[in-house]
């Protein structure tokens, strides 16, 4: 029965998981956390490390699909991701002498708020009016908005994925499908680096939650990044937001459980 229950926590979990990411970019820390916290009894600290885990192949595949579909800017996304690497190492040190309540409630609600936004405020940005911006101007600002999406990434696990398409489409002025391309491409690099450090902190995971999170997200995340690229701004903006706001209440909820 054990079994048949973590199978099954961890299907739901990817299945959330998955859809965040290939939507919208959303670290699968969001869902998957809080709910092997909840219904297996898994710590959070090596709960997030699991689900950052669970990130490096879903986002990959992500960005491989937005890649092909010419929605990812490897080029100026190299910049912010070196930023983010460096700052996720330092904040995942920081969140291992933290209490483990005070982690992913920030996450929780930057979900709920960004799915709402995307929903009242769409993003129509084209692609055109992205390469208005100065190239010095966007390395500026690349550093400094991946020192901070590093860090929270490091930190909580899953607010680095919300802030970095909040800052992508709002600060860096992306379009929505580059901006989740080039959010995923830079978060498989953060939550590989993230997740690494929270097992050498933290110990070994437990295998099998390890293994079928990863591999439900990863399928969840193919099937979303497919479905994003064939669809118009206006309908991935409704899709994405309705999806955010679903899973920051449903994660809400199995807080409150807890």
């Amino acid at each position: 029965m054990k079994y048949v229950i973590t199978v099954l926590v961890c299907l739901f979990a990817g299945i959330g998981a998955g859809l965040g990411t290939g939507f919208a970019g959303m670290s699968a820390a969001a869902v998957i956390t809080p709910m092997l916290v909840t219904f297996l009894d898994i710590e959070p600290y090596m709960a997030v490390g699991i689900a950052l885990a669970s990130d490096v192949l879903a986002s990959a595949v992500s960005a491989y699909t937005y890649g092909k579909n010419k929605n990812l800017d490897i080029k100026n996304g190299i910049v912010m991701m070196i930023s983010v690497l460096l700052f996720t190492v330092v904040g995942s040190y920081v969140s291992s002498l933290v209490p483990s309540t005070a982690m992913g409630n920030f996450s929780v609600f930057m979900t709920l708020l960004l799915g709402i936004k995307f929903i009242v405020k769409p993003v129509m940005t084209t692609k055109e009016e992205m390469t208005s911006s100065s190239a010095r101007s966007k390395i500026i600002k690349s550093v400094l908005c991946g020192s901070a999406v590093g860090f929270i990434c490091g930190f909580v696990g899953a607010g680095g994925g919300m802030m970095m398409l909040l800052l992508l489409t709002s600060i860096m002025g992306y379009e929505l499908k580059t901006a989740v391309g080039t959010s995923v491409f830079i978060m498989a690099f953060t939550a590989l680096t993230g997740s690494l450090s929270h097992f050498a902190i933290g110990g070994k995971p437990d295998w099998l939650p390890f293994v079928l999170c990863i591999a439900f997200t990863l399928i969840f995340a193919r099937i979303a990044a497919k479905f994003a690229n064939k669809a118009s701004a206006k309908t991935l903006n409704r899709a994405t937001g309705i999806i955010l706001v679903i899973l920051g209440i449903v994660v809400l909820g199995f807080s409150a459980i807890k």
